[in-house]
């Protein structure tokens, strides 16, 4: 007579355990939705539902849990700021490469950086930039802005310039703080760019290469939640990036995520977005400069009109 393996009863046990840890009810799927929506202002759609059961799968088996009630029951105390945040970590996706959408890398070089040459020399604006890349994400796109900028504004020519990269994601952030990619991502980097600004890695750590220390003091990392009500952030940026961000967000969402960048904008500075996304309807304090490149419309652009007093903005401790 036949006999079942003893280890088939195990692997079934485990398997069956799986499934009732992470099944999800449609009623506790929208508390799920709302949570989510109230922290970061994002909204998971009907079909997100494996999508959401599947990448908090690990955090239940790590945390000891045995469903996700019991995840839900834990990350709506008001003590798990932290946890809340890792699952929002787990739900985003974060993907992206050195000089993406390389149209508008172009565009600041042949269109917007001699003009600030220019006005430089004549004492028309000072020496000194900011850029912030928000959404940086694995910190690709805030390095390709400062190469860009350390091209075009040479420290040693008396500029001062500043990079500012946030995220909502801390794992995403750890990951750009380090500054190691693998190499495959050297074929987006320009020949002059990879050969000033990258190392490469030999022995054991070849395969990867890594930002050289000029470059990576420039940049500085922060968490920043774009759905909250104030970003902890001081002053005024010339260069906003903001690309394939809002895709994240419904219109009222969007709306708030605009008004709050706008509030870091200077009068003559520009914001740019995916080219998947528009800014039609969104806000009004907002003129096209280009394609998915806009300006703060001359009615808009004292800074007592967004948020800011006596040259400060608002905002609130890390």
């Amino acid at each position: 007579m036949s006999r079942t393996p003893r280890h088939s009863h195990a692997g079934s046990r485990s398997h069956q355990e799986a499934q009732e840890r992470s099944a999800l009810s449609s009623a506790l799927f929208r508390k799920f939705q709302e949570l989510i929506y109230q922290e970061a202002g994002i909204w998971l759609a009907v079909h997100k539902h494996a999508l959401l059961t599947g990448r908090v799968a690990r955090r239940l088996r790590l945390l000891g849990l045995n469903s996700m009630q019991e995840y839900y029951d834990l990350i709506t105390q008001p003590d798990q700021l932290h946890e809340r945040a890792v699952m929002i970590d787990c739900i985003t996706t974060n993907e992206t490469h050195f000089f993406r959408e390389a149209r508008h890398f172009d565009f600041l070089s042949q269109n917007v950086f001699p003009k600030w040459q220019h006005e430089a020399a004549t004492g028309g604006r000072p020496t000194r930039l900011r850029v912030w890349s928000a959404g940086c994400s694995s910190g690709e796109e805030p390095y390709s802005l400062a190469m860009l900028l350390l091209k075009h504004f040479p420290e040693e020519r008396g500029w001062s310039l500043e990079v500012l990269a946030t995220d909502i994601s801390t794992r995403v952030l750890e990951k750009a703080r380090a500054a190691v990619y693998p190499i495959e991502k050297s074929k987006d980097i320009p020949q002059e760019y990879l050969r000033a600004y990258m190392l490469k890695g030999r022995g054991e750590r070849s395969g990867v290469m890594k930002v050289r220390a000029e470059l990576h003091r420039l940049v500085r990392f922060a968490r920043v939640n774009l759905h909250a009500d104030f970003y902890p952030i001081q002053g005024l940026f010339d260069l906003i990036f903001c690309r394939n961000v809002l895709i994240y967000f419904d219109q009222k969402s969007k709306e708030k995520v605009i008004a709050g960048i706008l509030r870091h904008l200077s009068s003559s500075g520009l914001l740019f977005v995916g080219h998947s996304e528009h800014l039609g309807g969104i806000s009004s304090d907002l003129k096209t400069v280009a394609p998915t490149v806009h300006a703060l419309c001359p009615s808009n652009t004292e800074p007592s009109q967004r948020g800011v007093a006596n040259g400060v903005v608002t905002s609130v401790p890390f």
